[in-house]
C-alpha cells in the first residue's frame, strides 16, 4: 500500500483559493475495480482507497505516514500562473500600441 500526499488544486471554474491551502493524505489503489454484472455498478473491495485525511501542512501529514510505517510519495504543486491585472480603462489609453476594435 502506498500512500500519496498531494495539495488540492482549484478547480477550473472556480476563482477562490477555498479547499486548496490544506494537504491530503490518501491512498492509491492497489487492487482493481470491478464491474457488478447485474446492474453494471463498479465496486471494490478496497476500503483503504475511501480515506482521506486531511492535514495543515505537508509536515504533520509525512511524520504521521512515516510514524505508521507506510511507503508514501509527495506530489509538489504547481506554481499558480502569474497574471496581468488589466482594467477598462487600459483600452482607451494613449499609450495602447494597437486599435481599438469594438
Amino acid at each position: 500500500m502506498i500512500a500519496r500526499i498531494y495539495r488540492p488544486s482549484k478547480g477550473a471554474t472556480s476563482s477562490g483559493q477555498g479547499r486548496t491551502k490544506t494537504w491530503i493524505l490518501e491512498y492509491e489503489r492497489s487492487i482493481a475495480r470491478e464491474i457488478e454484472p447485474l446492474m453494471g455498478w463498479t465496486s471494490s473491495s478496497e476500503t483503504s482507497s475511501q480515506v482521506k485525511i486531511p492535514f495543515d501542512t505537508k509536515e504533520d501529514a509525512i511524520a504521521f505516514i512515516e510514524k505508521l510505517g507506510i511507503a508514501y510519495r509527495v506530489e509538489e504543486p504547481k506554481p499558480d500562473a502569474v497574471r496581468r491585472g488589466l482594467s477598462y480603462s487600459d483600452n482607451f489609453k494613449n499609450s495602447r500600441t494597437g486599435m481599438w476594435t469594438h
